[in-house]
Formats: C-alpha cells, sequence, structure tokens
C-alpha cells in the first residue's frame, strides 16, 4: 500500500519517516549510527583525506533514485523508466565540466580509486609501463604500487622526492626517457607542494606517454584557484569526490580538449574510449543517488563562499605546519601549499603507530604516513599526515590552528614509547587533553550546513 507520503510526492516525509522507522525496527543499528555521528563531533578529525558533507548532500544519497536499475549514459540506457535518472546525471556532468572548465565528464565511478582504475584499464594493456610517484614518497597504491592493481597488471616505476622533499622533476624525465611508459601519473596522497602539471605535461609529449592527473587532495583547491589546475593540461584528470569537494564517496573523470584525440588504435576517440572503459568494460550499474549528491556537492562549489573555505583549508594548513615547527617537530618540506602537513615524528623517538594511537586516545584524529626514506614498515611509519579540510569546514582559523598544534604536542610530547606500536600516556595528561578538545568541537560544533 503507498503511504500518505509516497502518494502526496513528500520526499522530506519520506526521509523523515525512513529515520523514524530505523530507529525503532532496529535500535541497535540506529545506535551504532548515532554513536558515529557524536564521534565526529566530539573530536578533532586532523586525517589529509577527511571532510564535512553538507546534509543536503547525505540527502541525496537516501533518495528513491537508489531504487532504479539502470545500465549505460543518459538516453542509451539497458532498463527502462530511466527518463529522470538520465536528467540527474545529465545535470552532473553539466555542472562537472561547469566547475572545472572541462570538455567531457564521467560522473559514474564508483570512487577516486575505481576512477583511476577506469582510465588505465581502458588505455593500456597488461605489462604497459606506467610512470608515478612512489608509495613511500606519498603516492597512491593506483599509481603504480606492487600492492595494487596498478603495478600488477601494469609495470610501475616509481620516481621520487629530491633530498628537500619535493618532486624530482629531473628523475622524472630520466625515467621516462629510460622506460618510456605508456602512461604518466601526477598527483599525490601525502605531498605538501603544488604540483607542476605543465612539466609534466612536456615530459610525456617528450616520450609520446598519456599523462593522468590525479587531483584526489587537492581538487577543493583547484576549484578555488589556490592550486594550478591540470584539467586543459593533462590527458586525463580524476578526483574522488568527496575529500576537498565535500561530497559523496565516489569518483570522477575529467578531460579538456584532448577529449577529442584519437583513441590508440580503437576507432574512438579519448572520451569514447573512457565512456566504453567505465560501462560496460569495468563497471555495472552507477549509483544514481551518489551522483545526485555529486551534482549538489559540485553546484555548491561553484559558490563564493566555497572559494573562501578553500583559502581557510589553506591558511590553517600552514598555519598548523609553522606552529608545530615552533613546537620543536620536524615538518616535511619545512612547509605547506595545499591542506597536507606532514611531520616527521621519528626525529622525536616516535613511530607514526604511537603517535597515532596517543592523539586518537585524546580525540585527535590524525593518520600514521610513511615518509621518504623513513626506514619504518607501511604499518608503523616514521611520519604523520595532518589536514585542514574538516576543521576549516567546522570553521576554525589560523588562531584556533595554534591550539591544535598545542593540543597535539602536548600530547606528543608526553607520550613514552614502549615498542613501536605501544607506549604509555600519562592518565592525567590524556583527561587533561581530552577535556580540552572536547571542549574546542563544542566551540566550533559540526555544521548542518556547509555554508550555514
Amino acid at each position: 500500500m503507498r503511504t500518505a507520503s509516497m502518494r502526496n510526492g513528500s520526499l522530506r516525509a519520506l526521509a523523515l519517516d525512513g529515520v523514524d522507522r530505523l530507529e525503532a525496527g532496529d535500535p541497535e543499528l540506529f545506535s551504532l549510527l548515532e554513536r558515529e555521528y557524536l564521534r565526529q563531533q566530539d573530536t578533532l578529525a586532523m586525517i589529509a583525506s577527511s571532510s564535512l558533507a553538507d546534509v543536503s548532500v547525505l540527502a541525496c544519497e537516501s533518495t528513491p533514485a537508489s531504487n532504479v536499475t539502470t545500465e549505460g549514459y543518459p538516453g542509451r540506457r539497458y532498463h527502462a523508466g530511466c527518463a529522470v535518472i538520465d536528467d540527474i546525471e545529465r545535470l552532473a556532468i553539466a555542472r562537472a565540466k561547469e566547475l572545472f572548465g572541462a570538455d567531457y565528464a564521467n560522473v559514474q565511478p564508483h570512487s577516486g580509486t575505481g576512477a583511476n582504475q577506469i582510465v588505465m584499464t581502458a588505455l593500456l594493456r597488461p605489462g604497459d609501463t606506467v610512470l608515478g610517484l612512489r608509495l613511500d614518497a606519498g603516492g597512491h597504491l593506483t599509481h603504480g604500487a606492487t600492492a595494487s592493481f596498478s603495478g600488477t597488471y601494469f609495470t610501475g616505476i616509481g620516481y621520487g622526492l629530491d633530498e628537500h622533499g619535493f618532486i624530482d622533476y629531473a628523475e622524472v624525465a630520466e625515467l621516462a626517457r629510460t622506460h618510456r611508459p605508456t602512461l604518466i601519473i601526477c598527483g599525490a596522497s601525502a605531498y605538501p607542494r603544488l604540483i607542476d602539471f605543465e612539466r609534466f605535461r612536456a615530459i610525456a609529449d617528450e616520450v609520446g606517454a598519456y599523462l593522468l592527473a590525479d587531483i584526489s587532495h587537492i581538487a577543493g583547491l583547484v576549484v578555488g584557484g589556490r592550486h594550478p589546475s591540470p584539467v586543459r593540461v593533462a590527458h586525463f584528470t580524476t578526483t574522488s569526490t568527496y575529500k576537498q569537494l565535500f561530497g559523496p564517496r565516489g569518483g570522477l573523470i575529467l578531460m579538456g580538449p584532448d577529449a577529442n584525440a584519437p583513441s590508440p588504435g580503437r576507432g574512438k576517440t579519448l572520451a569514447g574510449m573512457l565512456q566504453h572503459g567505465a560501462f560496460p568494460y569495468f563497471q555495472g550499474t552507477p549509483r544514481i543517488n551518489t551522483i545526485a549528491a555529486k551534482a549538489r556537492a559540485f553546484a555548491m562549489a561553484a559558490t563564493p563562499q566555497f572559494r573562501d573555505l578553500t583559502g581557510r583549508i589553506q591558511d590553517d594548513a600552514a598555519a598548523l605546519a609553522a606552529a608545530l615547527q615552533r613546537c620543536g617537530w620536524a615538518i616535511r618540506t619545512g612547509g605547506t601549499d595545499n591542506h597536507i602537513v606532514l611531520v616527521d615524528v621519528a626525529a622525536r623517538g616516535l613511530t607514526g603507530a604511537i603517535a597515532e594511537r596517543a592523539a586518537e586516545s585524546c580525540g585527535i584524529v590524525v593518520n600514521r604516513n610513511k615518509l621518504d626514506r623513513d626506514g619504518y614498515s607501511a604499518l608503523v611509519t616514521g611520519g604523520v599526515r595532518l589536514g585542514t579540510n574538516s576543521l576549516a569546514a567546522r570553521g576554525m582559523g589560523v588562531r584556533e590552528m595554534a591550539e591544535c598544534a598545542a593540543l597535539t604536542d602536548q600530547v606528543w610530547s608526553a607520550t613514552e614509547p614502549i615498542s613501536e606500536t605501544e607506549y604509555h600516556l600519562d592518565p592525567e595528561i590524556r583527561s587533561e587533553a581530552e577535556q580540552a578538545v572536547l571542549s574546542l568541537c563544542k566551540r566550533f560544533p559540526l555544521p548542518a550546513e556547509l555554508f550555514g
């Protein structure tokens, strides 16, 4: 039987009814979800890949658009009943192209990793050579790491950093000339400085390679004009849609003028190759509710308020790095150009694993991160990666970064290592820091509306 909310076409009533039914019908699950929401309220999320989605973005994910099974693209579906769904996807595509100044956009990838997989599996053949930033130098698993499909099905060659922690462009050029890769990947998971996309494209053109720019971590700064854009420079640009776009968990593929270039030996354009690469080659049914959420996030990212937010993200990171340096912590590259701050905790006798766990016990959420040549395993690491996306979204500014740095320093300075992963922290210091974190979080609660 159709409920009153369904008969009246009230999406709002349907959503509220769903929450009520969840609480009444599955109190155990409802309690877990509420606990997670409260955990986020009461902790400082200083993980570079974290962000906060506006409630209107979250609402899109919970709509009945999720009920529709559809494969293919707008106007060319393999199921009936997709007229409205087609309009939702067309809207997301149009907004993505306008936001990034792109000639082509594919909004169907389920993640940033999936976006990279689509590009690579559509473009490359097993065994082809991929040149990307090494994982231990700040690269991503999908950039040719042997632990990933990218370094298993393809031949991954890694470039690294110079003695100051910056991308070694001379090494990139030398490795490209030596190995003649089919694809060069630029972009990083843990790199705090600007990336010279023009220089990467020149190297790619010299050796006849394609260039993929993965901007998952800096997409918001690109949109906000705080970082150069690769969209009209690289052959392909990929990004996740959460992190710095403050949208849903998902991916996005973009192209500039190279969209109309012929694909290698396939009788299609590069854009046509990617269309086939996403569906039917790599994915099946797209998540239309997530695509709707992407469309909403793209609209919000096009506002002046979002540009202001990206400025605060960048300013906060610079302030956080400087404040930690004043506390005596070694910052890789001496600072940051984006939202990422890399702390060499091994220089003060800690490991990344210990620093992460000690901080979390006080309500400060960070993540351990390998640093170039740090000598530790990926599960231990000699560094910690910090980020300011979520802090800036809560409204925290430069002044609050000094507080965050002081709290972090208080915890880490009092942490006594027992092994590479075990530590001791005085309970009184832990309690004091925990209360200070809670007080700061209450001053800057999670925003229901990102720009509210």
